[in-house]
Parts: structure tokens; C-alpha cells; sequence
């Protein structure tokens, strides 16, 4: 913990201090040696938030964006269990900052507790083998209701057709497909569209809307993961990868299509909107477009 209760205020660690749990009362001890981060612990038990976990350099870094008012935010379940979150704003907004690995249950049930959470993963450790794909245009503007994008190759290969190398998806016109399946939409489109359909339609060129993608992008990327965490491309609330750089990697599924995507928004956004915005899902949504 980075907080605790010194002559009934709170503190940071210091070597030698004593103070208390602000949650619990109970004794801790300041850990401030030269090869630790420093830190509060509790002196005879465990911590008594059962989702917490060690702090690494990366968390602290991440409540250091905030004011001290907003780390360490404390709330009293139903059960009397006590859950404290990394950062609450005063807007409402929940912010928990995850490095280790997450089960379903646990990440369920934080996200049925905080009713306005967004995660925070640090996506270091698998940064290798996230790989950002082709840009696509924001889904939320007008006139790309006809467009279904195909997730082919993630990269070029050798011989592959010249199209597959251009920076804009290929994709198929719903109108065309609705000639051989009719009252197909973007909702249905991957579950009835079948394979023999599929060379039956025109596949376009990317190139044909690379333009019109270029003015309406607003950082969405198609992406491949290779053995990703399942549970954070399951998860109902917001959920950003941080690989330490200045965007975080926000994970959406694109639109009626049910295609995964990403959004690129930056960490500077993010620390912004969390202060002012009452909603996580308002989060990045009035943005400039990033180049």
C-alpha cells in the first residue's frame, strides 16, 4: 500500500514509521529498503483487500498521474469485505491498474463491484507478440454502413497479391452480398455468409477507400494477438494495454460486425477524461484524431 494512517493522517511510507490500516486498524510497518519499492504492510496478517496485489514501479507511476486524493480510494462491500481501489476520480470513475494475471471470476466480479471501471493492463510482458494491423476508419461516422472489413493476412507475404500489402483492409459491400443472401446485414453477415459464398462476391482493394478511411480515421487498428489473455478480450468494462508508449491500446469490438479491433488514444486523453467524464465509456470518445 502506498498509504497509510500516521497520527490519524495519511502517509507515505518513510523507513521506520509505524502507522495504521485506514481500512482495517490495523498495525503496519513501512518497507523501505534500498531494493524495494517502498511501501506500507500489514504487520501480522495479509492485506486485508483480497484483490490487491504488490505494487510495482508501473502502478506507482500510474497513481502519480493522479492527485493523492484519488489513489488508494476505499469501498465497504455488502459482506463487509473491504475493496480498494487504485485510483477513483472525484467524477466516479473507478481505475484499476492490473500487471499480474487475472481469472474471469476475479475480473467479474471487480467489474459487477465498480459500476464505472476501466482496466489498465501492462501489456510489456506480451508486448512481443501483440502486433498492430491495418488502420481502419472511425465507426461511429456516417457513410460506412455498406462496408463489411475482411480480417485476412495480418502481414505480407511472399507472392501474396499486391493488394494484401496496402494499408487499408480489403472488404466486401454488404449490398453486393445481399444479392445472393437477402436481409444479410453487418449483424449477421459472419454467421450467414458462407464460405461458397465467398467467391461469388467481390473482395475490393483497400486502396479503393484509402482516402476516405485516411480523413475518418480516429486511431482504430485491426490487430493480432498471439496467444492473447482471453479475459481482457472478454471483459465488459473498458479495458486499455499499456506497453509504454505515449498511446494506450484501447480493446473494442468494431461495430455490428462483431470484429475485434483497437483504438489507439493517448495516455494524456485518458488522464484527462478520467477526471472530467462521469461515464468510462465517455473516455476517448471527443478526441483529436492522432497522426
Amino acid at each position: 500500500m502506498q498509504y497509510a494512517l500516521v497520527d490519524g493522517r495519511r502517509r507515505q511510507a518513510r523507513k521506520g514509521s509505524n502507522g495504521i490500516c485506514p481500512d482495517c486498524g490495523a498495525p503496519m510497518v513501512a518497507k523501505c529498503g534500498s531494493r524495494v519499492l517502498h511501501h506500507w504492510a500489514h504487520r501480522a496478517r495479509r492485506d486485508c483487500d483480497p484483490w490487491w496485489e504488490g505494487e510495482t514501479e508501473w502502478h506507482r507511476r500510474w497513481k502519480g498521474y493522479f492527485p493523492e486524493e484519488c489513489r488508494e480510494v476505499s469501498h465497504t462491500a455488502a459482506d463487509g469485505e473491504v475493496h480498494r481501489a487504485d485510483i477513483k476520480t472525484p467524477t466516479g470513475i473507478v481505475i484499476e491498474v492490473q500487471h499480474s494475471t487475472m481469472t474471469d471470476q476475479e475480473r467479474e466480479s471487480r467489474e459487477l463491484f465498480y459500476p464505472e471501471l476501466i482496466w489498465i493492463v501492462d501489456g510489456r510482458g506480451f508486448r512481443s507478440s501483440f502486433e498492430l494491423g491495418r488502420m481502419l476508419p472511425d465507426p461511429g461516422l456516417a457513410g460506412w454502413d455498406d462496408i463489411i472489413w475482411f480480417q485476412g493476412p495480418r502481414r505480407a507475404f511472399p507472392g501474396c497479391p499486391k493488394e494484401i500489402e496496402a494499408s487499408v483492409p480489403l472488404f466486401w459491400r454488404i449490398s453486393e452480398a445481399a444479392q445472393r443472401r437477402p436481409g444479410l446485414n453487418k449483424a449477421n453477415f459472419r454467421s450467414v455468409f458462407s464460405r461458397e459464398d465467398i467467391p461469388l462476391v467481390e473482395v475490393h482493394s483497400g486502396e479503393e477507400l484509402k482516402e476516405r478511411v485516411s480523413a475518418d480515421y480516429r486511431g482504430h487498428h485491426q490487430f493480432h494477438w498471439v496467444r492473447p489473455r482471453r479475459t481482457w478480450l472478454d471483459a465488459v468494462c473498458p479495458v486499455y494495454l499499456d506497453f509504454g508508449e505515449e498511446v494506450l491500446y484501447k480493446l473494442e469490438e468494431y461495430d455490428e460486425s462483431g470484429m475485434q479491433c483497437i483504438q489507439l488514444v493517448a495516455v494524456e486523453k485518458v488522464i484527462h477524461d478520467a477526471m472530467v467524464e462521469r461515464r468510462a465509456a465517455d473516455i476517448g470518445i471527443r478526441f483529436y484524431p492522432i497522426a
